[in-house]
Protein backbone atom coordinates (compact mmCIF):
# COMPACT_ATOMS: atom_id res chain seq x y z
CA UNK A 1 0.00 0.00 0.00
CA UNK A 2 2.78 2.17 1.18
CA UNK A 3 3.94 2.13 -2.32
CA UNK A 4 0.75 2.24 -4.27
CA UNK A 5 0.74 5.83 -2.65
CA UNK A 6 4.09 6.98 -3.32
CA UNK A 7 3.30 6.11 -6.95
CA UNK A 8 0.68 8.03 -6.82
CA UNK A 9 2.80 11.25 -5.02
CA UNK A 10 5.38 11.07 -7.82
CA UNK A 11 2.99 11.12 -10.17
CA UNK A 12 1.72 14.25 -8.38
CA UNK A 13 5.33 15.91 -8.09
CA UNK A 14 5.94 15.31 -11.87
CA UNK A 15 2.69 17.08 -12.88
CA UNK A 16 3.88 20.08 -10.37
CA UNK A 17 7.42 20.01 -11.40
CA UNK A 18 7.25 18.82 -15.19
CA UNK A 19 10.96 20.01 -15.95
CA UNK A 20 12.75 18.45 -13.24
CA UNK A 21 13.90 15.00 -12.68
CA UNK A 22 11.73 12.44 -11.55
CA UNK A 23 13.22 11.66 -7.99
CA UNK A 24 14.82 8.60 -7.24
CA UNK A 25 13.42 5.36 -5.90
CA UNK A 26 15.68 3.04 -3.43
CA UNK A 27 14.33 0.45 -1.61
CA UNK A 28 16.33 -0.16 1.80
CA UNK A 29 16.40 -3.62 3.78
CA UNK A 30 14.38 -3.50 7.19
CA UNK A 31 13.54 -6.70 9.20
CA UNK A 32 9.73 -6.86 10.77
CA UNK A 33 10.98 -10.19 12.20
CA UNK A 34 14.19 -10.34 12.47
CA UNK A 35 14.56 -13.13 15.02
CA UNK A 36 12.80 -15.55 12.93
CA UNK A 37 15.07 -18.74 11.78
CA UNK A 38 15.88 -18.34 7.83
CA UNK A 39 13.09 -20.99 7.00
CA UNK A 40 10.58 -18.65 8.45
CA UNK A 41 7.42 -20.33 11.14
CA UNK A 42 4.34 -21.09 9.61
CA UNK A 43 1.86 -17.94 9.10
CA UNK A 44 -0.34 -19.84 12.21
CA UNK A 45 1.98 -19.54 14.48
CA UNK A 46 3.28 -16.36 13.83
CA UNK A 47 -0.56 -14.99 14.32
CA UNK A 48 -0.44 -16.78 17.63
CA UNK A 49 2.61 -15.58 19.27
CA UNK A 50 1.91 -12.14 18.08
CA UNK A 51 -1.60 -11.75 18.79
CA UNK A 52 -2.59 -14.92 21.48
CA UNK A 53 -4.57 -15.92 18.88
CA UNK A 54 -5.00 -18.08 15.49
CA UNK A 55 -7.16 -15.80 14.06
CA UNK A 56 -6.03 -13.76 11.23
CA UNK A 57 -9.17 -11.45 10.87
CA UNK A 58 -7.46 -8.51 12.00
CA UNK A 59 -5.73 -8.11 9.02
CA UNK A 60 -9.08 -7.52 7.12
CA UNK A 61 -9.09 -3.84 7.59
CA UNK A 62 -5.36 -3.93 6.10
CA UNK A 63 -6.67 -5.61 2.69
CA UNK A 64 -9.45 -3.40 2.64
CA UNK A 65 -7.09 -0.58 2.53
CA UNK A 66 -5.22 -2.09 0.24
CA UNK A 67 -8.21 -2.35 -2.07
CA UNK A 68 -8.82 1.31 -1.84
CA UNK A 69 -5.20 1.34 -3.75
CA UNK A 70 -6.25 -1.36 -6.17
CA UNK A 71 -4.46 -4.33 -4.43
CA UNK A 72 -6.49 -7.39 -3.58
CA UNK A 73 -4.50 -8.78 -0.65
CA UNK A 74 -4.59 -12.10 0.44
CA UNK A 75 -3.46 -12.38 3.88
CA UNK A 76 -5.35 -16.19 4.35
CA UNK A 77 -2.92 -17.76 1.15
CA UNK A 78 0.34 -16.80 3.66
CA UNK A 79 1.41 -19.85 4.80
CA UNK A 80 4.61 -18.74 5.96
CA UNK A 81 5.61 -15.74 7.93
CA UNK A 82 9.35 -15.10 6.38
CA UNK A 83 12.85 -14.36 7.45
CA UNK A 84 12.99 -11.67 4.72
CA UNK A 85 16.81 -11.36 4.41
CA UNK A 86 16.78 -13.51 1.17
CA UNK A 87 14.46 -11.31 -0.49
CA UNK A 88 16.25 -8.22 1.05
CA UNK A 89 19.43 -9.74 -0.66
CA UNK A 90 17.25 -10.56 -4.01
CA UNK A 91 16.34 -6.56 -3.66
CA UNK A 92 19.70 -5.25 -3.06
CA UNK A 93 20.83 -7.72 -6.18
CA UNK A 94 18.06 -5.90 -8.55
CA UNK A 95 19.23 -2.89 -7.42
CA UNK A 96 22.81 -3.35 -9.07
CA UNK A 97 20.64 -3.56 -12.15
CA UNK A 98 18.15 -0.93 -12.18
CA UNK A 99 16.03 -3.36 -11.43
CA UNK A 100 14.88 -2.68 -7.52
CA UNK A 101 11.22 -0.89 -8.53
CA UNK A 102 10.25 -3.68 -10.58
CA UNK A 103 11.82 -6.56 -8.01
CA UNK A 104 9.50 -4.77 -5.36
CA UNK A 105 6.62 -5.15 -7.27
CA UNK A 106 6.89 -8.66 -8.06
CA UNK A 107 7.81 -9.30 -4.27
CA UNK A 108 4.88 -7.81 -2.81
CA UNK A 109 2.66 -9.61 -5.34
CA UNK A 110 3.92 -13.18 -4.53
CA UNK A 111 3.93 -12.36 -0.64
CA UNK A 112 0.53 -10.58 -0.01
CA UNK A 113 -1.42 -11.85 -2.95
CA UNK A 114 -0.15 -14.85 -4.20
CA UNK A 115 0.96 -16.27 -0.64
CA UNK A 116 4.17 -17.29 -2.18
CA UNK A 117 7.32 -18.57 0.36
CA UNK A 118 9.85 -15.68 0.16
CA UNK A 119 12.65 -18.32 2.22
CA UNK A 120 12.81 -20.51 -0.90
CA UNK A 121 15.31 -19.79 -3.26
CA UNK A 122 13.80 -21.21 -5.73
CA UNK A 123 10.30 -19.05 -5.51
CA UNK A 124 11.94 -16.25 -5.06
CA UNK A 125 14.09 -17.09 -8.24
CA UNK A 126 11.07 -17.45 -10.60
CA UNK A 127 9.67 -13.84 -8.71
CA UNK A 128 13.30 -12.59 -10.18
CA UNK A 129 12.62 -13.77 -13.78
CA UNK A 130 9.29 -11.49 -13.61
CA UNK A 131 11.41 -8.63 -12.90
CA UNK A 132 13.85 -8.90 -15.60
CA UNK A 133 16.75 -10.72 -13.38
CA UNK A 134 18.15 -13.89 -15.34
CA UNK A 135 16.95 -16.82 -13.09
CA UNK A 136 19.82 -19.41 -13.24
CA UNK A 137 22.49 -16.20 -11.68
CA UNK A 138 19.71 -15.41 -9.10
CA UNK A 139 19.56 -18.60 -7.93
CA UNK A 140 23.22 -19.34 -7.31
CA UNK A 141 23.42 -15.90 -5.97
CA UNK A 142 20.64 -16.94 -3.25
CA UNK A 143 21.91 -20.06 -2.20
CA UNK A 144 25.29 -18.30 -1.55
CA UNK A 145 25.40 -15.95 0.96
CA UNK A 146 26.71 -13.12 -0.64
CA UNK A 147 25.42 -10.08 0.78
CA UNK A 148 23.83 -11.37 3.92
CA UNK A 149 26.02 -8.86 6.29
CA UNK A 150 25.27 -6.06 4.22
CA UNK A 151 21.86 -6.63 4.71
CA UNK A 152 21.65 -7.17 8.05
CA UNK A 153 24.00 -4.39 8.76
CA UNK A 154 21.76 -2.13 6.90
CA UNK A 155 18.93 -3.53 8.96
CA UNK A 156 20.84 -2.42 12.24
CA UNK A 157 21.40 0.49 10.83
CA UNK A 158 17.70 1.38 10.44
CA UNK A 159 17.28 0.19 14.36
CA UNK A 160 19.91 2.29 15.31
CA UNK A 161 18.23 5.29 13.60
CA UNK A 162 14.60 4.35 15.23
CA UNK A 163 12.93 2.91 12.56
CA UNK A 164 10.83 0.35 14.14
CA UNK A 165 8.12 -0.22 11.01
CA UNK A 166 7.48 -0.54 7.45
CA UNK A 167 6.87 1.76 5.38
CA UNK A 168 9.14 4.35 6.22
CA UNK A 169 9.95 6.81 3.45
CA UNK A 170 13.31 8.95 4.09
CA UNK A 171 12.64 11.91 1.24
CA UNK A 172 16.09 13.45 0.28
CA UNK A 173 17.85 11.95 3.49
CA UNK A 174 16.42 14.19 5.71
CA UNK A 175 12.81 14.25 6.33
CA UNK A 176 11.22 10.64 7.14
CA UNK A 177 7.70 9.91 7.41
CA UNK A 178 6.42 6.36 9.32
CA UNK A 179 3.57 4.34 7.79
CA UNK A 180 1.34 4.09 4.63
CA UNK A 181 0.83 7.87 4.67
CA UNK A 182 -1.81 9.82 1.64
CA UNK A 183 -0.25 10.39 -1.58
CA UNK A 184 -0.96 14.16 -0.24
CA UNK A 185 1.56 13.68 2.72
CA UNK A 186 4.06 12.16 1.32
CA UNK A 187 3.73 15.26 -1.80
CA UNK A 188 3.94 18.01 0.84
CA UNK A 189 7.01 15.81 2.32
CA UNK A 190 8.45 16.06 -1.31
CA UNK A 191 7.52 19.63 -1.72
CA UNK A 192 9.54 20.34 1.40
CA UNK A 193 12.63 18.50 1.02
CA UNK A 194 12.73 20.72 -2.44
CA UNK A 195 12.40 23.80 -0.66
CA UNK A 196 14.40 23.15 2.11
Amino acid sequence: MGKRKLEIALQQFAKLHPDEHKPAVRWLPFQLNPDLPAIGISRADYILRKFGERDSSRYKRVALVGKSVGLDMNFDAIKVQPNTVKAHRLMHRAGEQGLQDAMAEALFRAYFIEGADLTNSAVLADYATQAGLDQAETLAYLDSDADADLIRSADQEARQVGIEGVPFFIINRTIGISGAQDPEVLLQAMEQARAG
